[in-house]
């Protein structure tokens, strides 16, 4: 995290370079509009001025005098292509209120990685897509209400346990084997009662909120909305520079830090390691020569998170920070899915009061709900059968479909909602700057709007390089592949790396642009003749710069910044419940 503020602090100072070396060719627009407004009046020729809706302003005194400002070609040719002088006093003013409160709020996202390196990709990642951290925040917990929904009618012992760990591991690689009938005796036998628990209270950790947490995230709300009163109150004074835009596109930082803190993702790798490796020792598989330690069998267990026996295609899957839930969550629903499966059939099995051992009486327990051990207890090939288990618990070909039920629609949902707030964030700056004479679009609207694709690129190139990895990887064990299958699955796996590959790099180039564009507008950067007159938008023929706007009837501009406000605000809300309303049904 220290290294992503120095990293943010050296991008800043080369802004503050980049404009103090422009500053020699700064340019006073008031000044020169009214050099040239008062020349036009002395020769009573108005060509180039314009009034407040850019029409032509008529050869006379009065009408000259009351223009407001002058066309594109007349901008050029009187001021130049010069930017306006920067004010160092605005600068600081814009950058305390609109970006150092959002910068600071990065600190509270969860994190927890084994490397430095990846914390930092995630910040970026984070900064980079709001709708990949929002997509993969939303996803974990659909993936969880769902999971838990699944085990609601299963009543075999330890049941309730196993939604807790399963839930808890959507942050790591889960891995599932039944080799040499690992997780079905893990289900199955008495012996193995101590483990669930064990397990489901080491990984009952909490990082949620917190004084610091609480009040940071106040502190970036009453700012945000302390410097919006501030800017309404004048809308005239400043307009090129006005934070208002910047501090609206990265509004969708609340939701998500307040979202994580709800969640208290389980990502702290070492102490999840930690947590897996302690209970291990307790984890017992039943061999034809009796119930025995797993760890003297072999170093497989039933459910690890180690993906060194078992490489993923991916290596997005390995990392603990939660928004890397985008490339684990077919997988890890897969897995949940099929450990839900195993505890229903015995669970089936146990209300029909069929004991494991074939030829067995089913013996009643005295309590209510209870099951006797004795019922419990068999060989490899009985415990396999009672779970309706293969040999291997996760075939990879030809079994069972390799997509877990209802994923698509879960993420069909996840990515609705993430998109929703991507772009409630981002329309919002585009409107506040849209509607800031001179209307159109401009530099400032194009540097948002471009955000808000690259963001949602990146999102796409990373979830479908996450779709194809979990299909290879499931057909990769395939024992005869034809020459056609072969060179398709060679080439769909080139092709997820190279879209998370290139996904990344959008995402970093976007995080830095995010904090550039910033600091262009605070920096008066965007405040030439080129950006002020919205030539993109109005084209070179129609564009004009609106200087003077003492006067100006700005009624659209006050509108259109109260409606982003409504706009991104009322989205991130919205967002904030649904989530909640979710968070709410799942057990954790």
């Amino acid at each position: 995290m220290m290294q992503l503020m120095c990293d943010t602090t050296k991008i800043l100072l080369f802004l503050l370079l980049l404009t103090s070396l422009k500053g020699a060719y700064a340019v006073n627009f008031t000044d020169c509009f009214i050099n040239f407004r008062n020349n036009a009046n002395q020769t009573l020729n108005a060509f180039g001025l314009v009034n407040a809706t850019g029409g032509n302003v008529a050869n006379s005194s009065s009408e000259i005098l009351t223009a407001v400002g002058f066309t594109y070609d007349a901008c050029l040719s009187q001021c130049g292509s010069g930017t306006q002088k920067p004010n160092w006093a605005n600068i600081s003013q814009q950058f305390s209120a609109w970006l150092l409160p959002y910068l600071a709020l990065i600190s509270h996202l969860p994190f927890g990685a084994r490397h430095r390196v990846d914390n930092l990709m995630s910040a970026i990642l984070t900064i980079g897509s709001p709708l990949l951290v929002g997509y993969s925040m939303i996803l974990t917990i659909l993936n969880a209400r769902w999971i838990s929904r699944r085990f609601e009618n299963v009543s075999f012992p330890n049941a309730k346990h196993a939604v807790r760990i399963l839930i808890s591991l959507q942050q790591t690689p889960l891995k599932i084997t039944n080799e040499d009938s690992l997780l079905s005796s893990l289900i199955v036998l008495p012996e193995n009662d101590d483990w669930w628990p064990k397990i489901a209270d080491s990984l009952d950790y909490t990082l949620t909120w917190s004084i610091a947490s609480a009040t940071s995230i106040a502190w970036v709300t009453v700012t945000y909305l302390l410097a919006f009163i501030g800017s309404i109150s004048d809308v005239s004074g400043n307009l090129n520079s006005s934070g208002q835009g910047a501090g609206s596109i990265w509004l969708w930082l609340i939701p998500i830090v307040i979202g994580w803190l709800q969640l208290s993702p389980k990502c702290d790798y070492v102490r999840i390691k930690r947590a897996m490796d302690n209970a291990d020792a307790m984890a017992f598989v039943a061999t034809y020569h009796g119930v025995i330690k797993a760890s003297d069998l072999s170093e497989r267990r039933a459910i690890s998170m180690d993906s060194t026996l078992e490489h993923s295609l991916s290596p997005d899957e390995s990392l603990t920070p939660p928004i890397y839930n985008y490339a684990r969550a077919i997988p890890w629903s897969r897995s949940a899915e099929d450990v839900f499966n195993a505890f229903l059939m015995a669970s089936n099995n146990s209300r029909m009061h069929r004991p494991v051992k074939t030829g067995d009486i089913w013996k009643n327990a005295v309590g209510k709900n209870v099951i006797e051990s004795s019922n419990r207890s068999g060989n490899p090939s009985e415990v396999n059968a009672y779970c309706r288990l293969p040999r291997y618990a996760a075939p990879r070909y030809g079994v069972r479909s390799p997509w877990a039920s209802g994923i698509f629609f879960r993420m069909f949902m996840a990515s609705l909602l993430s998109i929703a707030l991507q772009w409630a964030t981002t329309g919002a700056a585009v409107l506040v700057v849209y509607f800031t004479p001179t209307m159109g679009l401009g530099c400032r609207s194009l540097g948002y709007i471009l955000y808000g694709v690259l963001a949602t690129m990146v999102w796409a190139m990373l979830v479908t390089s996450s779709i194809i990895s979990h299909y290879t990887y499931l057909y990769s064990a395939r024992s005869s592949w034809s020459p056609f299958f072969s060179i398709t699955m060679r080439l769909a796996k080139v092709i997820s790396n190279l879209l998370r590959w290139s996904g990344k790099f959008l995402a970093t180039v976007n995080a830095v642009w995010l904090i550039t564009a910033s600091m262009l507008q605070f920096a008066d950067v965007y405040d030439n003749c080129y950006c002020n007159s919205s030539v993109l938008g109005r084209g070179v023929q129609h564009a004009y710069n609106i200087v003077m706007t003492d006067n100006l009837d700005l009624g659209l501009t006050e509108t259109a910044w109260w409606g982003g406000l409504a706009l991104a605000c009322s989205t991130c809300v919205g967002f904030v419940f649904f989530m909640s309303l979710w968070i709410d049904l799942v057990p954790i």
